[in-house]
Formats: structure tokens, C-alpha cells, sequence
């Protein structure tokens, strides 16, 4: 696969690949995601249910990822990845045959265990961008997945319409499931290992020493993060505690309160959606040129203004809130993205990422998807009980979510003005 020329020649060898795979994967989650929370209501759900089904999500990962990290360190990762695409192709399918909300749920967490491929991808990434491309790589990498998916939202909520909630997402499912098994095999083929096989490699002669490597180490590993690096962890688990909370009920919200059709919010996010895309890449050389950490302030700075949804009144007043947070979104997930990747060492990328995640958190996430490789075993506990608790605090009064939002965006702005630092030099 060819490189671009000029500012963009980074997007290339792997980087191409994953952004390849990354946008088949990107467009059938834009077209279903925003509508989970609706399927699980039309198939016998209430809200506390909606908050049970995304608080099993991260639970394959609570057990899955302590392993994952170690494998990405000591296994070869275009296998992980490729394998992991198409476990969830077939977790997918589950969805589409569901008879209730219970068996959304039951794949929900079958899914969940697919992120053991995440940290391998993460440092995948991170090892094939040079140092001073980093943030425009990733933020190209976003923007490119993101414009095939620019469009989904709004082509599932008008499908949505036409056939109705549970047969329009059954639909959905099925293309989700091909896109994935897609995705898989094009990593398959064309992904190629940026370092030397690892002198101590993983079989079945020592798997027993291996499982226990990947939970005993992560004390010592978690005591040599540096001081950045553990405000970094704690402003990446407040984001997820945050979306964990309200993020499938902005939907919801929409279509219960304000009265929005599903094709309305469908338009809704494509507008936000393209604003996101076309900010993402400036936003990615700008964190290159002047540093990420005031970028990361700056966003999560607007993004505090969340609590302004709950005074919408018409599809304007919801359009030019979610725009807002879109843009806040473009600048916060390669900065942060960026700023991981420079502060952590390669040789431990994959134990590290399988801790915090990549950093690509999306702030303000409106799209019921909380999960995805900005994930790791440290925000896998608060997203379920953030997840629970949400479906309990959205049925006791709907804007109850929405404010603890801006409560925990707050202390994660007060950490990182306090503590989160651009590093003098960084990681290769």
C-alpha cells in the first residue's frame, strides 16, 4: 500500500491498514450504537435495564485485559487483532437474532472479552507513528475512519423509521457482523510487526506462568507510572465515569423529552459528526505544534457545559450543543492520545494501554458506545458501575446523568491544570 506524499506521508504500512479496517468497523458502530438503548427498550427493557446491558460490556474486559497487555507485549499482534475482529463478528450476530433484552445483554458481554486486541492495536499505533507526527497521525487516522461513517447515524435512524425499532436494528446487526469480518481479514493479510519477535515467547508450555505474569505484575507497573502519567489515568477514568453515566441516554433524552424522531437525532449526529471530521486533523497538527495539555484543558472546558441539554427545546438548540462537544471531542481524543503515547516507553506500550487504554476517549459520547480501545482494566470497573448506576439515576429523574457529567468533568479540568504536563522529550 502506498504512502501519501507531503504532511500526510505517515499514513502508510500499518497505519493504513488499521485506519482501512478501523472504517468498516467505525460505520457499522456509527449506524448502531445511537440506537442500542432504543432496541433494548423496544424489546421489553426500562431504563435500569438499559444501564444493566451497557454495565455487562466491560466486564469481558475487567478479566480480558490484564492479559491482553502481557500478549501484546509477547505475541504476534496482527494475529491478536485480526482474531479479536472476528470474535466480535460472531458476538455481534447474537443481537441480531435476539428474541429480548436479555440476550442484548448476554452479547454485550460476550463481546467485551474481543478487547484483548486493543492494547496490541494501541501500541501497534503508537509504535508506527514517529514521535513529532504523532498527534496528526492520530488524528488523521480518526477523521479518515470517521468520514465512511459520517453518514450512518443518519441512514440507520431513517431505516429506523421505516421499519420500525427491533427490525430496523436486527437489519443493522447483520451489516455490522459482515463489517467486522471484513475489518478482520484485511488486518489478517496486510498487517505487519514493527519490532523483533520478543525473546521469550508465549506457548502452551508456559500459558500457566504467562496468566499469572499478567495479574502479579500489575502492582509493580502501576507503581512506576510517573506522576503525569497518573493524572492522565485519573482524567481518562473521570471522562469514561462520565460517559458511562449518561451516554445512551442522550437518545433517550431526545426522543422521550424533547420529542425528536430518530432521523432527527440521526441528522443531528451526521452534522456533528462532519464538524468532528473536519476539525479532528487541524486539531491534530495544532497538538503537534503547540503541546497537547492545553488542548485536553480547553476541551474538557467546554465540554463542562453539558447541563445545557437538559434547557433544549427544539432540534436547533440540541444540534448546536452536540456541534459544540463534537469539536471539543476532535481536540481532546489526539491530544490525549498523543501525550499517552509520549510519556510511555515503548517496551511497556501494551501492559500500559491495557491499563489506561490509548487515551482516545471520546468526551461528551452521545453515541451509547463506551468502550473501544481507549478502554483498559482501570476504567473498566468505574464505566460498570457508572453504567449501572446511570439507568437508576436516568428512571429516578433524567437529569440527574447529565449533571454528574459536568460534576465530574469539573475535577477532571482542576487535574489536569494541576498535574497533567507535556513530557520534556518524548517516547519513541
Amino acid at each position: 500500500m502506498r504512502s501519501l506524499a507531503g504532511p500526510f506521508g505517515f499514513l502508510r504500512g500499518n497505519i493504513l491498514v488499521l485506519t482501512a479496517s478501523g472504517s468498516l468497523g467505525m460505520f457499522s458502530r456509527a449506524m448502531v450504537f445511537p440506537y442500542v438503548p432504543l432496541y433494548v427498550l423496544a424489546l421489553g427493557g426500562e431504563p435500569e435495564q438499559v444501564g444493566i446491558v451497557y454495565a455487562l460490556g466491560p466486564l469481558g474486559g475487567l478479566l480480558a485485559f490484564p492479559i491482553a497487555g502481557h500478549l501484546a507485549d509477547h505475541m504476534n499482534r496482527a494475529w491478536l487483532i485480526a482474531a479479536a475482529g472476528y470474535f466480535s463478528a460472531v458476538a455481534v450476530l447474537i443481537n441480531a437474532v435476539a428474541p429480548s433484552w436479555e440476550w442484548v445483554a448476554a452479547a454485550m458481554l460476550i463481546r467485551g472479552f474481543a478487547v484483548f486486541h486493543f492494547p496490541a492495536s494501541s501500541a501497534l499505533v503508537a509504535d508506527s507513528l514517529p514521535a513529532g507526527n504523532r498527534g496528526r497521525g492520530m488524528a488523521t487516522m480518526t477523521a479518515l475512519t470517521g468520514g465512511l461513517a459520517l453518514f450512518a447515524p443518519f441512514v440507520a435512524g431513517v431505516a429506523i423509521d421505516a421499519w420500525g425499532v427491533e427490525e430496523g436494528m436486527r437489519i443493522l446487526y447483520w451489516v455490522m457482523g459482515a463489517a467486522y469480518a471484513a475489518g478482520a481479514t484485511i488486518n489478517l493479510i496486510f498487517i505487519r510487526e514493527t519490532r523483533k519477535p520478543p525473546a521469550e515467547a508465549i506457548s502452551a508450555a508456559n500459558l500457566g506462568q504467562t496468566l499469572r505474569r499478567s495479574y502479579t505484575g500489575i502492582p509493580a507497573l502501576l507503581r512506576g507510572f510517573p506522576r503525569s502519567l497518573r493524572a492522565v489515568s485519573v482524567v481518562i477514568i473521570l471522562c469514561f465515569i462520565a460517559n458511562g453515566l449518561a451516554s445512551p441516554f442522550w437518545v433517550v433524552y431526545a426522543k422521550t423529552h424533547i420529542g425528536l424522531t430518530a432521523s432527527q437525532w440521526g441528522l443531528i449526529l451526521l452534522v456533528e459528526f462532519g464538524l468532528r471530521n473536519l476539525t479532528t486533523i487541524p486539531a491534530g497538527f495544532l497538538t503537534d505544534r503547540f503541546g497537547r495539555t492545553r488542548f485536553i484543558v480547553a476541551a474538557l472546558l467546554v465540554t463542562a457545559a453539558t447541563p445545557l441539554y437538559l434547557l433544549a427545546g427544539s432540534f436547533g438548540f440540541v444540534l448546536a450543543i452536540r456541534c459544540a462537544i463534537g469539536v471539543a471531542a476532535a481536540f481532546f481524543s489526539p491530544a490525549m492520545g498523543a501525550l499517552l503515547a509520549d510519556i510511555v516507553p515503548s517496551a511497556i506500550r501494551g501492559r500500559v494501554m491495557a491499563a489506561i487504554g490509548r487515551g482516545s476517549v471520546s468526551v461528551g459520547s452521545s453515541s451509547g458506545g463506551t468502550g473501544g480501545p481507549g478502554t483498559g482494566f482501570l476504567t473498566t470497573l468505574p464505566l460498570m458501575v457508572a453504567a449501572l448506576f446511570g439507568g437508576v439515576l436516568y428512571a429516578w429523574s433524567p437529569a440527574i446523568p447529565f449533571l454528574c457529567v459536568f460534576g465530574l468533568t469539573v475535577v477532571a479540568l482542576l487535574v489536569s491544570i494541576a498535574f497533567v504536563r507535556d513530557p520534556k522529550k518524548a517516547e519513541e
